[in-house]
């Protein structure tokens, strides 16, 4: 697969970069064209922030400020969207960096608790802090968000019984049955392991 974009698609682009020349250098490895969009979400985010802000304490001007940061911003995501033709990466991507999260989240909260540090008396959880009965609140909410999941794998029984395949269908329900795994982790260790 040819990673590198072609001169018809850098000829088709409008709006900020028609007029904008790049000279970036590009490889095998480069997946992205470079772009004026995240320079100007970030304006946009600027914008926004900055005007609700000044909404918030009744300053002249707000309301204009605060329409030009959220327009910017939707401007950038529809002209970005329709740039950017690598969404499956992009998927991708962000599902990756949710397990890495993830796995740093429960990696320090594991190693913090396996090895409490000596200013909070080397012992775990910390004397003065009361900790959650797993069983109470933790496991009520653990299992609404779990039985939720029967819709999903419901419809994925009916789907798969009338033989209709949807990819997109099946792609979200293999990523709520992950999320559901996580969560039994997280109830795991966090609740009932880290409050022992």
């Amino acid at each position: 697969m040819n990673l590198n974009r072609n001169a018809s698609y850098r000829k088709s682009k409008k709006g900020l970069e028609a007029g904008i020349r790049f000279s970036a250098q590009e490889h095998p490895y480069h997946l992205v064209d470079p772009s004026p969009w995240p320079l100007l979400g970030s304006l946009g985010a600027l914008a926004s922030t900055i005007g609700a802000i000044i909404y918030m304490h009744s300053f002249t001007g707000d309301r204009a400020l605060l329409t030009l940061g959220l327009g910017l911003i939707l401007y950038t995501m529809f002209v970005w969207w329709r740039d950017v033709t690598w969404l499956r990466y992009g998927f991708f991507l962000s599902i990756v960096s949710e397990v890495m999260f993830s796995l740093a989240f429960f990696w320090a909260f594991l190693h913090s608790s396996s090895a409490p540090a000596v200013e909070i008396g080397a012992i775990r959880p910390p004397q003065g802090i009361e900790v959650l009965n797993p069983w109470g609140i933790p496991f009520l909410n653990t299992l609404i968000l779990l039985l939720s999941g029967a819709a999903v794998t419901w419809a994925h029984y009916a789907i798969l019984a009338g033989s209709l395949h949807h990819f997109g269908f099946e792609a979200a329900a293999r990523y709520r049955y992950s999320v559901d795994v996580v969560r039994l982790f997280l109830f795991a260790s966090i609740y009932w392991w880290g409050g022992k």
